[in-house]
């Protein structure tokens, strides 16, 4: 794993080149993890720890958002009428 000074830029390109590979690869599995689980690791391997935490947390973020768009929001009280 990536020790904890900052990375330099060399190891944060890796970081980000192993997580946009496992987004897409989510993305593509219909958000299979286990079908990614091998770009899971390599993300794991590349990025420090409390990066790991952002993305995942930025990952749920974005998705909740696509799905609101997609979708729609509708309060609670809008949903006698359409």
């Amino acid at each position: 794993a990536v020790s904890m000074s900052a990375p330099n830029m060399e190891e944060r390109k890796a970081c980000w080149g192993a997580r946009d590979e496992l987004w897409e690869c989510l993305e593509r599995n219909n958000e299979d993890a286990a079908k990614c689980q091998h770009l899971r690791l390599s993300f794991e391997s590349k990025c420090p720890q409390q990066w790991i935490k952002y993305f995942d947390r930025r990952r749920d973020y974005l998705k909740y958002k696509k799905k609101l768009e997609n979708e729609g929001y509708s309060p609670p009280e809008t949903t006698g009428r359409s």
